[in-house]
């Protein structure tokens, strides 16, 4: 979309189709208030600023009314968009906004595109492209702690983060230049160490911010954890418990599950998708081989697998085999059914004194909680605890643009420390501001941005 578009009005609803008391058509560009004058022709002196209006609203070619609603107009800049905006709080339902948004188009506005009055808000300076991220968040989240995060990102808590470190490089810049401007002093008038030690700062402020990015990614999908083991292990029982309601089918009778269920689940505000899977065993049933195929698919895609063995005895040999394969720190050794067996054979085998290891009785609930805590610990270790207002990295366009400054100053380093002259080691540092500021949408492209805004909803 190229920058033109601004010169423009648009028009969208911006509230979800259905049966509700209130819609909301949103109207904005330079001729929003004209579009107003013609659906609300009663309006005859203009629209007054920030003041609701009930107002009839007609059709502009037929005069025909269309609804009786609620008229507010923002005058330019100090709107959403930074444009002149009208709001029309018509009654809710399918039909009736429609009719008024048909009426808009007729009046001179054009249908907005997905996500167009953010990208006009950002175009204009309202948000930065981050906090246009954090808009996307608000609206998509499922869980307490992502709202937090955007929350905190909507009020600039990343953006400034990553302005005081663009600020670092450009004082580490400005070091120096006294070293270029003053070649043949036998000492430069600032120390080289205290040019690598600023440096340096950077770099570790950096790592700081993308060391949340594991984390702050899966606030936005939630944690993959599979349930895994061999058939009538316990898994959907387990998985029961996790969400607290009946959505597997639990029978003592082996190789119930014959495909992946799959639930979403929050802890403590933190979201997870529960996967419940095939047991794992040979089998010459069709259906249940491609179930267990499935189960293998997700068990590769997992953040943790809740490796289920009852209570009270021994891994087989198989099942030995198949915690091999499975990554250490994200496996949690589960003993099922802890209800009906003692806990004297429930050591961790040999090879993996190490493993987590947590007892189980779904239907009595107890060790769900020490399993719920061990769920999160590994998940999002790295951000429990963290106050509301710490900034996280919660996209892999971020994380990529951190990974780029942080790669450029690690490359000066390696200047810095092989004598390179000054003017060519600051390279870097010019390189690692600039991927700091495309974060930021100070500088960006149009396919950044069609990518960032192509996934909001029409009206926002």
């Amino acid at each position: 979309m190229s920058a033109p578009f601004l010169e423009d009005t648009i028009a969208a609803v911006a509230t979800a189709s259905g049966r509700g008391a209130v819609a909301l058509v949103r109207i904005s560009g330079p001729d929003a208030a004209a579009v107003l004058l013609r659906l609300a022709p009663a309006l005859r002196e203009g629209p007054p600023a920030r003041t609701q209006k009930l107002v009839r609203l007609v059709h502009p070619e037929t005069g025909e009314t269309l609804d009786r609603g609620l008229a507010t107009y923002f005058p330019a800049p100090a709107s959403y968009t930074g444009e002149d905006t009208v709001e029309l709080a018509t009654h809710g339902g399918v039909l009736t906004p429609q009719l008024v948004l048909d009426a808009a188009l007729a009046a001179g506005a054009r249908a907005a595109e997905a996500g167009e009055f953010t990208r006009r808000a950002y175009l204009n300076g309202r948000l930065d492209l981050l906090q246009a991220e954090a808009v996307a968040d608000l609206i998509d989240g499922r869980s307490r702690a992502l709202h937090r995060a955007a929350v905190h990102q909507m009020e600039r808590g990343l953006s400034r983060r990553v302005e005081v470190l663009r600020e670092a490089l450009v004082g580490a810049q400005a070091l120096l230049v006294y070293g270029i401007d003053f070649p043949e002093e036998d000492e430069p008038p600032v120390p080289p160490a205290r040019i690598r030690a600023a440096a340096d700062e950077v770099a570790r402020r950096i790592d700081g911010l993308l060391a949340t990015a594991p984390e702050g990614e899966l606030l936005r999908e939630g944690a993959l954890t599979v349930l895994a083991g061999r058939p009538n292990s316990g898994k959907s029982s387990l998985f029961n418990a996790l969400l607290g309601t009946e959505r597997a089918i639990v029978t003592e009778i082996p190789g119930t599950t014959r495909d992946a269920l799959e639930a979403t689940v929050t802890l403590e505000g933190y979201p997870f998708r529960v996967v419940d899977t095939a047991g794992l065993r040979e089998t010459n049933d069709v259906v249940e081989g491609i179930g267990i195929e499935v189960a293998r698919r997700y068990l590769a895609a997992a953040q943790v697998v809740l490796f289920c063995v009852e209570a009270g005895r021994p891994l087989d040999s198989d099942e030995l085999g198949f915690l091999r394969d499975l990554p250490p720190g994200g496996t949690v050794l589960v003993r099922t059914k802890a209800d009906r067996a003692s806990d004297a054979s429930d050591a961790p085998p040999p090879g993996h004194e190490t493993l987590q290891s947590v007892r189980v009785a779904a239907p009595t609930g107890e060790g769900v909680p020490a399993l719920r805590d061990t769920l999160l610990r590994i998940a999002f270790g790295g951000i429990l605890g963290e106050p509301g207002e710490a900034p996280l990295v919660t996209r892999e366009r971020q994380a990529r643009a951190l990974r780029k400054a942080r790669g450029e100053v690690a490359m000066f380093l390696d200047a810095w420390e092989a004598a390179v002259p000054p003017e060519f080691a600051a390279t870097h540092l010019q390189a690692a501001a600039a991927a700091l500021e495309e974060l930021l949408g100070a500088i960006g492209t149009e396919d950044v941005l069609d990518q960032v805004f192509s996934r909001f909803c029409v009206g926002k």
